[in-house]
């Protein structure tokens, strides 16, 4: 039967289970927090980024879920630098272009502050720059594609939480926390 765990990895952990960094290197991997044979990362969430990971036993299930080819919708709760314009959420529905390429249409909307957990260490805060929250859907995984997303129309990323991942969510799950869940048919 095909497992399937939802993590919820928090900020400054690595979405893998080594670390091929130095010789006893104090980062923490997703073996700090799950200890379940034969599981792997569907997908990837950098170093700095928070939220939703899925762990799977079963390879096509895998790569369904990482694989752009599958166009698997990935949504964020961004927080940006600066008060977003229409402008540029509109920018981000029309794709924006990148050093790699133009990406794929975003679904996007500013949101109120979402009911999120403290980060440890916050973000960093300046007082003559606000800030807000946008919901950012993609349907392809390129890397560090969001921050450059919200970078290249002028408002850069500050924190980045995975909320859902196609019909899987994040709802429940605190930091660190994890569990199983029905593979779907």
């Amino acid at each position: 039967m095909t497992r399937v765990i939802l993590f919820n990895k928090p900020y400054d952990v690595l979405s893998q289970f080594t670390d091929r960094g130095t010789e006893g290197s104090p980062r923490k991997t997703l073996s700090d927090f799950i200890d379940v044979p034969k599981v792997y990362p569907a997908g990837r969430l950098d170093r700095d980024s928070e939220g939703l990971m899925i762990l799977t036993d079963d390879g096509k299930l895998q790569a369904r879920i990482s694989d752009p080819r599958h166009k698997q919708e990935k949504t964020y709760l961004v927080q940006v630098e600066g008060e977003i314009t229409d402008q540029a959420l509109q920018n981000l529905r029309q794709g924006v272009a990148l050093k790699d390429g133009p990406t794929r249409p975003a679904k996007t909307q500013r949101i109120e502050n979402p009911q999120v957990w403290d980060r440890s260490p916050p973000i960093r805060v300046r007082k003559s720059v606000p800030d807000c929250w946008i919901e950012l859907t993609i349907s392809e995984g390129r890397n560090r594609q969001v921050r450059r997303m919200t970078a290249a129309v002028g408002f850069p990323t500050l924190r980045l939480i995975r909320a859902r991942i196609g019909d899987w969510s994040l709802d429940g799950l605190a930091p660190g926390q994890w569990r199983d869940v029905k593979a779907p048919l």
